[in-house]
């Protein structure tokens, strides 16, 4: 099986990550979005980062933004993911007592979790890890990983852990 490969900010990967979070230092403009998702060549997917984002905001970059996935950071709600008929990841921020089983229950028609760290000043994108142990096995939606990956453990990750993807 193939692991694919997200990482916000790079144009030639399998997926970008465009973050529509203020607050983010990855934080991109809509028109700055739209010019990428022209520039961007067949075959690459468009994820659009949303954290708690007001439905009116999510809607108007979807007016102008040629996006195929939303992913959620925040405390949305499994019906906030839904309203707006796209396929969606949930990021999950990983801690000792997270119930992964609740979640992929609460969120099943997720185009899958996304594993990231916990940091009680972020809601991700902070480049910290988390042990992987927390994950478990019973998990049948498409798990996506985050959190701390980079070059040197990337390898480990995909072998320890058998993501569908990294983010």
């Amino acid at each position: 099986m193939r692991t694919r490969v997200k990482i916000c900010g790079f144009t030639r990967v399998d997926a970008i990550g465009l973050v529509f979070y203020a607050q983010s230092p990855r934080n991109v403009s809509m028109a700055r979005a739209a010019e990428i998702t022209r520039a961007l060549p067949a075959f690459v997917s468009v994820v659009g980062l949303f954290v708690d984002a007001e439905p009116d905001w999510v809607r108007d970059v979807l007016a102008e933004v040629n996006i195929d996935c939303l992913q959620f950071h925040g405390n949305e709600s499994p019906e906030d993911c839904r309203l707006y008929a796209k396929p969606y990841i949930k990021a999950v921020r990983m801690r000792p007592d997270t119930d992964l089983e609740d979640i992929q229950a609460q969120y099943a028609d997720a185009a899958g979790p996304l594993l990231d760290a916990y940091h009680p000043g972020a809601q991700g994108g902070t480049g910290s890890g988390f042990d992987w142990d927390l994950i478990g096995g019973n998990l049948s939606l498409p798990l996506i990983l985050a959190g701390g990956l980079s070059p040197e453990n990337a390898a480990l990750a995909v072998q320890q852990v058998r993501p569908y993807a990294l983010d």
